[in-house]
């Protein structure tokens, strides 16, 4: 399958120049994120095949399994590409399915950071996201031990998730703060004052969940009207016109299908029309 993810542009995060469109590793392990996958030699090889098509931001969490999707990719990509940029997580805990607590404590994050490094294989990590902020710990004590351990040369870059403008700028006060991951797609634009002021500031956007679900891409709806003008399906028409939204964006579609990978990577063939963004806004 031929794809040109340069036509997508490219973003600097934490010193790396990463293609904007990505994959998020979520998906990789099992049901409701939770335990390993059903089949762990499908899920290497989604990895691998992410890494040939010219992928170079995969995301990542150590609650994800919990551990499971860190070990895959070591176990996928390991020694890995030069270019490729791990973004990984820590700060929040998964005691069983659908159960998730944040965990802000120093001394917890700290112990995280070592072990996502043991699980990737790596001397630093690319990127370390807090995953969530916990409101039983004071912010400064948690960035101030990113910071920290950024001081010492284990992480290279720090970022948040699920933040508010507030909350991003309390943590930047703080430390660099080069990231935010928020939910935001076309059907969820909770955080669109977040994404505006991430492109004001020159913050990377990275939207989980990037693929519009819902109304807007129901049969009828704006998204299948833009995609069948274009030949595309609704999942490439959704991520190019999240690419289109802001150049700060880089979304990370995950799948544990190859033929859902190369679909979602199709969206950087996707070129809309000024009048087809507005459409869908």
């Amino acid at each position: 399958m031929s794809i040109s993810l340069p036509s997508t542009g490219s973003i600097t995060i934490g010193g790396k120049t990463v293609h904007r469109l990505g994959f998020g590793a979520m998906s990789l392990t099992g049901p409701g994120v939770w335990g390993p996958p059903s089949d762990r030699d499908a899920a290497v090889k989604v990895l691998r095949r992410v890494v040939e098509l010219g992928v170079n931001l995969i995301d990542t969490a150590d609650s994800y399994g919990p551990y499971v999707s860190e070990e895959i990719i070591r176990e996928a990509l390991h020694p890995y590409p030069e270019d490729l940029l791990i973004a990984t997580k820590a700060g929040f805990v998964r005691t069983g399915p659908g159960q998730w607590h944040a965990v802000g404590r120093p001394e917890y994050l700290r112990q995280e950071v070592e072990m996502s490094l043991r699980r990737l294989g790596q001397d630093r990590l690319d990127l370390l996201q807090l995953h969530r902020i916990d409101p039983k710990v004071p912010l400064e004590d948690q960035i101030g031990e990113l910071k920290a351990l950024q001081d010492e040369g284990k992480i290279a870059a720090i970022g948040l998730s699920e933040v508010s403008v507030e909350e991003l700028e309390q943590a930047r006060r703080i430390a660099g703060i080069v990231s935010v991951q928020n939910r935001y797609n076309l059907t969820n634009r909770f955080s669109e004052s977040v994404l505006d002021h991430c492109t004001e500031q020159g913050i990377v956007f990275i939207p989980y969940s990037p693929i519009a679900k819902g109304a807007l891409a129901a049969p009828g709806g704006p998204v299948e009207h833009v995609a069948k003008l274009l030949g595309a399906t609704p999942a490439q028409v959704s991520l190019a016109w999240l690419l289109a939204r802001s150049p700060v964006v880089a979304p990370i579609p995950g799948t544990s299908s190859i033929a859902h990978l190369e679909e979602n990577l199709g969206a950087s063939t996707v070129t809309l029309t000024a009048e087809q963004v507005a459409e869908l806004s």
